[in-house]
């Protein structure tokens, strides 16, 4: 028989002495396991072949839903917002400042007790103004809740990304969930390489950073994946094995629009830990049908299917719909739409908002359960936390690397060496 959280004693200790400071700080009196995000990914390790969903919460029911499919589950989970989603210039009214107030006030309100991290995703530096911003707002992030986070900086060359790295990573708390990228998401252009890989990640480790995660550009997107392509395993497989020494686990951005078949791939060929779902999710919570994968279904005129009784009310949906009309907004661009209309969901019958969660939790139980391998994994964390006897659960691995070998000079001279292939520019934020 799997292992719950039944043992109250357990449970008690880790709310003790879990829960990182920012968040005892911020919820004194709170009962929910709210933790870094260090703690998820090694009770994805401690199980084998597993990985948890890292939900995009778009809007409040995909918070909900998910995080009642991870208590049935008694799986750890992550929520997240993407910089793009939920920072300063947002198209949702979840943001990376109330992400943590909701997930907290939702797993009290609900019992929730399985681990929870707040993650902030693709926290995006495309230049030098972003960095400067990031000296003050990263610490922002995290005096609202943020456990987690992923600087991106994947979208400038191999040796600005290192380097961006470096500097923002002194603003991250050391107890702190870390991901970085190497690759910018964008489908089968750009792929990332393993020799850009091991640049990244062994830089890192010769300034004492160690990622939990790496993400990839391995083939897949962000929204509604439009071919059967899609996530290439063969190649993060390689480049996760060429990274084993330093122990850093793989995260899968663009999950939406792969099918089961690929995913359990992922899982069971790969070390990957962390799956991104987001554009599958909003669409559930709408009513839009979706395949047994997430990919949104149009019909004969390139249109949402809206499935009735499902999501949110016809009349809603028509306004939506409208709105989307009226800005020139298609496809994966409807994700525009949540802002405007967050309230309006919020405002709806009792009835209705429950089956919006309810759709989010069903489908986000199924991939946790019968894909992502991740059931029972919310024990394996509060163990994580018990025998570090601290929130704080330290890196994965010591340096490796010669500090002497990766100075700015040298980083830069090491980078000119690499063949890189950003591929074509365009909106792949989130």
């Amino acid at each position: 028989m799997a292992k719950t959280i039944s043992a109250i004693s357990e449970f008690e200790e880790a709310i003790k002495i879990g829960r990182p400071p920012n968040i005892v700080k911020l919820f004194p009196n709170s009962r929910a396991l709210i933790v870094s995000g260090k703690v998820i990914d090694r009770a994805m390790i401690a199980k084998g072949k597993a990985m948890t969903i890292a939900a995009n919460g778009r809007n409040h029911f995909v918070i909900r839903g998910a995080l009642r499919a991870a208590q049935l589950a008694n799986a750890a989970i992550i929520i997240e917002i993407a910089k793009s989603e939920g920072g300063a210039n947002a198209y949702c009214a979840v943001s990376l400042w109330n992400m943590a107030r909701q997930v907290n006030a939702i797993c009290n309100e609900l019992g929730i007790t399985v681990p929870v991290a707040i993650h902030a995703d693709h926290y995006g530096i495309k230049g030098p103004d972003d960095i400067e911003t990031g000296k003050t707002e990263i610490s922002s992030l995290f005096d609202a809740g943020i456990t987690s986070i992923a600087i991106d900086a994947s979208h400038l060359p191999d040796d600005e990304n290192l380097l961006a790295s470096m500097t923002l990573y002194s603003f991250i708390p050391k107890w702190a969930g870390f991901e970085t990228e190497v690759g910018e998401i964008k489908g089968k252009e750009g792929l990332s390489t393993v020799d850009e890989a091991l640049f990244l990640i062994q830089g890192l480790n010769a300034r004492d950073i160690f990622p939990d995660w790496i993400a990839l550009n391995n083939g897949t997107t962000h929204g509604i994946e439009e071919s059967d392509k899609g996530i290439q395993v063969p190649l993060t497989a390689e480049i996760h094995k060429a990274l084993t020494k330093y122990k850093v686990s793989g995260a899968q951005h663009g999950t939406s629009g792969n099918n089961s078949g690929r995913l359990r791939s992922i899982v069971q060929e790969t070390n990957t830990t962390k799956a991104n779902v987001a554009t599958a999710l909003q669409m559930i919570t709408w009513g839009v049908k979706v395949n047994e994968y997430g990919n949104a279904q149009l019909d004969k005129n390139g249109e949402f299917i809206k499935v009735v009784d499902k999501g949110v009310t016809e009349g809603l949906w028509t306004e939506m719909v409208e709105y989307a009309k009226s800005k020139e907004l298609k496809g994966g661009n409807y994700k525009k739409i949540n802002l405007p209309f967050e309230n309006k969901l919020l405002r709806l019958p009792r009835d209705v908002r429950e089956r919006m969660a309810k759709g989010v939790e069903v489908f986000v139980y199924e991939l946790l359960t019968n894909v992502f391998n991740a059931r029972d994994t919310a024990p394996l964390a509060v163990e994580a936390i018990l025998k570090a006897g601290s929130y704080d659960l330290g890196p994965k691995i010591t340096r490796i690397e010669d500090p002497a070998q990766w100075t700015e000079t040298r980083i830069c001279e090491r980078a000119a060496g690499l063949n890189s292939d950003k591929g074509p520019a365009g909106d792949f934020e989130d």
